[in-house]
């Protein structure tokens, strides 16, 4: 939660977490204060108090003073350093002193309490004005994705490039879970689709510009039909609504790497050079092979190297999974 004061500065982060049943812990509180506009807008602040709570009610709270003349005064989780000072209390407190219910959509007066520590006093009436919402706010859509595969003449923020696509081969799935993952990052939690066993084509759109070609985007098909929508994949524990515009939840490279791969697969590490990462720099993509009916799993390079990518699922009319994308985001329809 944040917190502003009437200039529209903010002053306050309150981080809160589930404590019990119907109720919050602001486990988490930082207050700044700052001296004018130009230190808010290189956050140069003054004072910076902290206020850690557990839930028995052990609260820990630091206070950072700005440092001499010409010292960094960056919070510390910039990445810098800066406090010339750092005073810490410890104590315990009720842990009652820090929860507010959870609130109902709409019902935010819940959270009143944490803006009269700010000094606003709340309004007798509150009105609410619809707006147009501009087309393209909010996550980042799935536009384009189809011309992605579609070979031809395009622009790029380099130049006139050529789509190309190419057959990668074909992907065996028997588990039921088709992954998107780094495969040098495949014993960690991967990105998922729920698809039917079989074996589904692999496509690669290659981007070729005067520089050289690059992976823009890669796709399995497991429905030779059209997608009719196009939905982001999300790990459970992942929310489209705490998006900002453009932002995205997508899968991690690490290695320079993806692939698609049945979720039980399991790749030896030490193998990994070897029969992937080698001979990926002389080609676009590596299948490691399997002895049928065993999983196999098809590598390819991610276009812009390491970062983290979208990956998309395509649904046809009936909400089937038609097939999946992970973009690599060297351009997109339109260029843009």
């Amino acid at each position: 939660m944040y917190l502003f004061d009437d200039r529209s500065w903010r002053m306050q982060v309150i981080d809160l977490k589930p404590h019990r049943t119907g109720m919050l812990l602001a486990h988490h509180n930082s207050r700044w204060q700052f001296s004018n506009e130009q230190a808010r807008s290189s956050w140069k602040f003054d004072a910076q108090e902290t206020t850690t709570v557990s839930a028995d009610g052990q609260v820990e709270v630091r206070s950072e003073f700005a440092g001499p003349r010409g010292a960094s005064t960056a919070p510390l989780h910039d990445g810098t350093s800066g406090p010339s000072s750092v005073p810490v209390r410890r104590f315990s407190a009720p842990v009652e002193d820090f929860l507010c219910p959870v609130p109902e959509f709409g019902e935010w007066q819940v959270f009143a309490p944490f803006l009269a520590q700010q000094g606003h006093v709340p309004a007798t009436t509150v009105v609410l004005s619809d707006v147009s919402v501009a087309e393209g706010s909010g996550p980042l859509r799935a536009t384009g994705i189809e011309q992605l595969f579609s070979p031809g003449a395009c622009d790029t923020p380099d130049g006139p490039a050529v789509v190309e696509p190419v057959d990668a081969g074909l992907l065996r799935i028997t588990s039921g879970q088709l992954a998107v993952s780094d495969p040098g990052l495949v014993g960690e939690t991967p990105r998922t689709v729920a698809v039917p066993p079989g074996e589904f084509p692999v496509t690669l759109s290659l981007l070729r510009t005067k520089r050289g070609a690059d992976v823009a985007a890669a796709k399995v098909t497991c429905l030779d039909i059209p997608p009719r929508e196009w939905e982001m994949a999300l790990l459970p524990d992942e929310d489209l609504g705490l998006l900002g515009e453009g932002q995205f939840y997508g899968v991690g490279v690490d290695t320079g790497t993806a692939a698609f791969l049945d979720a039980t697969r399991t790749v030896i590490e030490d193998q990994l050079d070897e029969d992937l990462f080698i001979p990926l720099d002389s080609r676009f993509t590596v299948e490691l092979p399997s002895t049928e009916p065993e999983p196999n799993l098809i590598a390819f390079r991610a276009g812009r190297g390491d970062g983290a990518y979208p990956v998309w699922i395509g649904r046809t009319d009936d909400g089937q999974v038609g097939c999946v994308v992970v973009d690599f985001q060297l351009h997109s329809a339109g260029g843009e």
